[in-house]
């Protein structure tokens, strides 16, 4: 389960870096009934970035796709009390330092890296501003999860930098394992995410190497695919329902960047 509250270790902010910023916030909208607000309050220009917001509550940030040769995606941060420290335990387990810690004026401290399977994720020191304002509501951040080929390595480079513990539960059909993330310190019912071992043909979409994607709360997910397809969207997988998870989907945006949408089990 994934809060606002400021927990070190905890998904705290998510942002999308898009090609096309005004399509990407046109996308958006209809799929998840987000409200864009550009930085500044500027409705003019080329919309370099803003805000999305959800019922007046900041859900996510939106910025022009800069980084040359990169592939348009979500990037997910986690809170952390020290990122500068954060950088060294990153390199310390074998990833590397993208974007070296640096100050956000009085908002936060941020940084972003690569684990060793290519993984890109960042972390969130925060200042004035503590992260999005919703989280676990239709519209809004549910789950994180992490595609890769080496299981064990990332277990053990996230459990080396972010403190996570994990759990292992079996995948319905005898699909494998799926390895549960959550915080240190707190208890279960605080889950926050999942990383998932898939052969190495399955990264395709960021290259062969691992990503993360998050996982947004809808309250209808067959009305969520119809709009990702009717906006220029596809979808990877489903409508599905997944035992004891939800009904889910797996989709691209328009331009390419990867997301879930879930409508999740009614409790029993």
């Amino acid at each position: 389960m994934i809060t606002t509250e400021l927990t070190p270790g905890a998904p705290c902010w998510l942002d999308l870096g898009a090609p096309d910023v005004p399509a990407a916030a046109a996308f958006y909208g209809s799929v998840l009934g987000w409200d864009y607000e550009p930085m500044g309050g500027n409705e003019g220009g080329d919309m370099e970035g803003g805000m999305f917001r959800k019922d007046g509550r900041t859900v996510a940030g939106l910025g022009k796709l800069s980084e040359e040769g990169a592939r348009s995606a979500w990037m997910i941060y986690y809170c952390v009390t020290d990122a500068d420290s954060v950088s060294r335990a990153v390199e310390v387990a074998g990833g590397a330092v993208r974007v070296p810690p640096r100050d956000l004026g009085e908002w936060g401290r941020m940084a972003q890296y690569t684990d060793p399977s290519g993984g890109q994720f960042a972390v969130w020191q925060p200042g004035k501003n503590a992260g999005f304002e919703l989280a676990d509501e239709p519209g809004s951040l549910s789950w994180t999860e992490l595609y890769t080929s080496d299981a064990t390595a990332a277990r053990e480079f996230y459990g080396a930098v972010l403190g996570w513990r994990f759990s292992d539960m079996e995948m319905p059909g005898g699909g494998g394992a799926y390895t549960l993330i959550t915080p240190s310190g707190l208890p279960e019912e605080r889950m926050q995410g999942g990383l998932m071992q898939v052969r190495a043909e399955d990264l395709a979409l960021a290259g062969g190497r691992a990503y993360w994607h998050p996982v947004f709360a809808v309250a209808d997910c067959d009305a969520a695919v119809a709009a990702v397809t009717g906006n220029g969207g596809s979808v990877q997988m489903g409508p599905t329902d997944a035992e004891g998870v939800g009904r889910l989907a797996v989709c691209l945006d328009p331009s390419g960047a990867d997301f879930v949408v879930l409508t999740p089990s009614s409790p029993s």
